[in-house]
């Protein structure tokens, strides 16, 4: 969606008032982001992450493209149609508009980490102030644009580190090949995030952790943002899969022919994803006469790997994927039999395994499977965790992890918030800061300019001078 819209209107209504509340004299304003509250136990970093994006698109694209190339007359008109009918005639007024057009530029000075750092929570990783007195309301201004465009690109990035570390984890205890955890969870999100940008912001973040993935714009988005390369190198990969539409037009009493003519004419060779829950997942994967064993030499014959997708369980994905000794009375004798051994015993059973240096089994390669439905981090590690004590690799396993991962996150997640800790009015320095008498503490803000340093791990110094304020990690990015 590209809105026809002046770049000045991507903000929440309530900003335009405040170049009159400020105080009578102020020149410039200086504010940070910060993380300032982690909502999910296990994380207490996040991956910086977006500002390139935002100022790529928006800053430079949106602010040349959409107002300062645009005729001054038809800029400054559009800025005061919507203002004036949403927030009352007059109220807002041109002027500073028309002085921003006549510079042609934005006047602000942005600094953070490097983007892709792990910030401690609470310690800012950017900061904005003004360059030009004059608009010293722009600093804030900004503040609903810039936190819409990157929260969610901070955070899907948190997530996907958080994720792969705990897979990594796993993978060393009872893996030779830790590579595989790169390809171990593939985004499936697309259809269930909140619009395309939300789908691309996803995949972006978690294409820095992980290669797998079906969001094909999240390539784009990081060739155009990003100076990503997809005809040199690896952005993201995926594989030729079935969906439920597939096996239902075929028909349930087709389902072997579908699968036998998809593995050795549609794919005789290469990864193929089979979903294989729309009828009976069971006699799928049956060791005992199913689909698959019985079509053991095509399977083994192929230069490829055949994977199992379940999607759907009574109870949750961690009894389809290790087994359930308990299964529901709604299977008969038959499937109960392979849902108390599970998919990876009973591809086991059909197909064989290895045994690694670390002592655990690894199935054949031939054979895989992934689980995309309703995946959490704890549901995962819970997994992973009772595979290893089956004895089996936790690489044995992928994981799509769809809009139930992604989706189930805000802003506060983290608590991203922008706030002023500093300004000057009539050339006197003011440290300003935040911090309500109702709050717990995580609303309270620094105070001041800020230097952001190492010492054992990122940590800040506010109430700083201009000159400390120069020797910080926060490095010039516009």
């Amino acid at each position: 969606m590209k809105l026809d819209i002046s770049p000045l209107l991507l903000a929440d209504q309530y900003k335009n008032s405040h170049i009159k509340f400020y105080n009578e004299g102020t020149e410039f304003v200086y504010s940070n982001i910060t993380a300032r509250k982690s909502r999910i136990p296990y994380i207490d970093h996040v991956v910086v992450f977006g500002l390139q994006y935002f100022i790529k698109e928006y800053l430079v694209r949106c602010f040349n493209d959409d107002f300062f190339n645009k005729p001054k007359n038809e800029a400054v008109a559009k800025f005061k149609r919507i203002t004036d009918n949403t927030l009352g005639s007059g109220i807002v007024g041109t002027t500073h508009i028309e002085a921003l057009h006549d510079l042609q530029k934005l006047p602000l000075h942005i600094k953070a980490l490097p983007e892709g750092i792990l910030c401690p929570i609470g310690v800012p990783y950017c900061t904005i102030v003004n360059t030009d007195s004059r608009f010293f309301w722009l600093t804030n201004f900004i503040e609903s644009l810039m936190q819409c465009c990157t929260w969610q690109l901070t955070t899907s990035a948190t997530q996907a580190y958080y994720f792969k570390k705990m897979l990594l984890q796993y993978a060393n205890e009872t893996s030779d090949d830790v590579g595989a955890v790169d390809f171990q969870a593939h985004n499936f999100s697309f259809r269930g995030m909140q619009g395309l940008e939300s789908a691309c912001m996803v995949d972006a973040g978690h294409c820095l952790s992980f290669k797998g993935s079906d969001t094909i714009p999240g390539v784009v988005f990081l060739e155009q943002y990003y100076n990503a390369n997809s005809d040199a190198e690896l952005v993201s990969v995926s594989v030729p899969a079935t969906e439920h539409s597939v096996c239902s037009t075929s028909g349930k009493e087709n389902e072997f022919d579908l699968i036998k003519r998809i593995i050795t004419e549609v794919c005789p060779s290469g990864i193929v994803s089979l979903v294989s829950d729309t009828y009976d997942l069971t006699e799928v994967v049956n060791p005992d006469g199913g689909y698959l064993v019985s079509l053991y030499n095509e399977v083994m014959g192929r230069d490829g790997c055949v994977v199992i997708r379940p999607d759907s369980s009574r109870k949750t994905p961690l009894e389809i994927i290790c087994g359930d000794s308990d299964p529901h009375p709604a299977y008969n004798e038959r499937q109960s039999k392979v849902i108390r051994d599970g998919v990876i015993k009973s591809l086991d059973k059909g197909f064989g395994h290895t045994v690694n240096s670390k002592g655990y089994k690894q199935l054949n390669p031939k054979v895989g499977m992934i689980y995309g439905e309703a995946i959490s981090h704890e549901l995962c590690e819970n997994i992973c965790k009772t595979l290893k004590g089956m004895g089996y690799s936790t690489t044995n396993f992928v994981v799509g992890l769809g809009s139930y991962f992604y989706g189930h996150v805000t802003r506060d997640t983290f608590g991203i918030a922008c706030k002023a800790t500093y300004a000057e009015v009539s050339g006197k320095s003011r440290n300003i800061f935040k911090s309500p008498v109702t709050d717990d503490g995580m609303k309270k803000s620094a105070k001041g300019l800020i230097r952001v340093y190492n010492d054992n791990g990122l940590t800040y110094k506010d109430e700083c001078s201009w000159t400390e304020e120069g020797f910080s990690n926060l490095q010039t990015v516009f």
